[in-house]
């Protein structure tokens, strides 16, 4: 990792499957000023690269901008594991782990183990009465895949995080900055699946995978407005040219019998009710189907006051509209920014 000066200015760029979330920061660590703010749908990759030149004001002169990346890598994985801590100093329990319940080969995907309430490193073979930990990493094919696209797009990554992660940690201390008290429901729609992720204040509480996403719910468009083939109900779909608010319902009828029953058990398991419901990962087009969700799981879409949250932080915006204009989809370039063993205690 490259040693950056507190006086050298930040670049932090969220890259996901749908836009590119940049920001332009007056230093790389706090205390620092966001002074610029800019999102580019994705479109082609030569109009994301010169996005990204003319974002860094082109004074790489055709070089690379150094910057915080988010990426978002297919087979990623963040899944809540409750450990048998009699095993934990087996040499191959954690890959029997891997095997087991993440479903992925060890070897093939690089991986870190994080303490579910604060996010930090497990120690493995330490002695610890601490069960509940996050799994977190990648494939290496994916890994590489992502880093040599962020080159292409002229970007050289002096820290390389998961998006989602970044996303999840800052949502915990939102949580515990703001004293919102009900936990909130997040869900990474994608197309053939819905990652689930449950947070309060004090940290991840539980994940689990859908297998419902986007797509599943294009029959049932091509079905209730009787168009011909699903590559028309498709296209439709992801357009903006049709109100499917009225259908929402319909359309996230099986996603909403997984959630409900993962709501229940998590309402027995804790005693406590979900507040709020973030979407992330949603192109701007299908932001109603956040609002779907939470109405028909009566509850609310999560609304964050990024300038409370981020000022606890030393963190601040040089233009107040700039916060005003960023939905909870920016939570996850906000995260990047924050290093949480440095909160500001918060003036009452």
């Amino acid at each position: 990792m490259l040693s950056l000066s507190k006086k050298t200015k930040g670049y932090f760029v969220d890259l996901n499957d749908q836009a590119a979330l940049m920001a332009c920061t007056s230093s790389a660590m706090a205390p620092l000023v966001i002074e610029e703010i800019k999102e580019v749908p994705i479109t082609d990759e030569a109009t994301l690269e010169r996005a990204v030149k003319e974002f860094g004001g082109k004074k790489t002169g055709g070089g690379f901008l150094y910057a915080s990346c988010g990426i978002y890598p297919p087979k990623r994985v963040i899944r809540r594991v409750t450990l048998d801590t009699k095993r934990t100093k087996e040499p191959g329990y954690f890959a029997e782990v891997c095997t087991q319940q993440l479903r992925v080969e060890a070897d093939k995907f690089t991986l870190s183990v994080l303490h579910s309430h604060d996010g930090k490193d497990y120690e493995v073979g330490k002695v610890t009465t601490q069960k509940e930990v996050v799994f977190a990493g990648a494939q290496n094919e994916e890994l590489l895949t992502a880093q040599e696209r962020l080159l292409a797009l002229g970007l050289f990554p002096n820290r390389l995080e998961l998006g989602t992660l970044a996303m999840l940690g800052g949502l915990v201390d939102y949580h515990a900055v703001t004293q919102l008290k009900a936990p909130t429901l997040v869900l990474e729609m994608e197309a053939e699946s819905t990652q689930s992720f449950i947070v309060g204040a004090e940290g991840l509480d539980l994940s689990r995978s859908i297998p419902q996403g986007l797509d599943a719910m294009v029959p049932v468009v091509q079905k209730e407005l009787n168009l011909k083939d699903e590559e028309s109900a498709k296209k439709l779909f992801f357009s903006n040219t049709f109100d499917f608010t009225n259908m929402g319902g319909l359309l996230v009828r099986k996603m909403l019998k997984e959630l409900q029953a993962l709501i229940g058990f998590y309402e027995v398991q804790t005693g406590q009710s979900i507040g709020q419901v973030l979407c992330t990962q949603l192109p701007p087009k299908l932001a109603w189907l956040g609002q779907t969700v939470a109405k028909e799981l009566g509850v609310v879409p999560f609304k964050p006051d990024f300038p409370a949250w981020l000022g606890s932080h030393e963190i601040t915006f040089a233009n107040p509209a700039d916060s005003a204009n960023c939905d909870a989809r920016w939570l996850g370039l906000f995260g990047l920014m924050v290093y949480y063993d440095a909160v500001v205690p918060t003036k009452k």
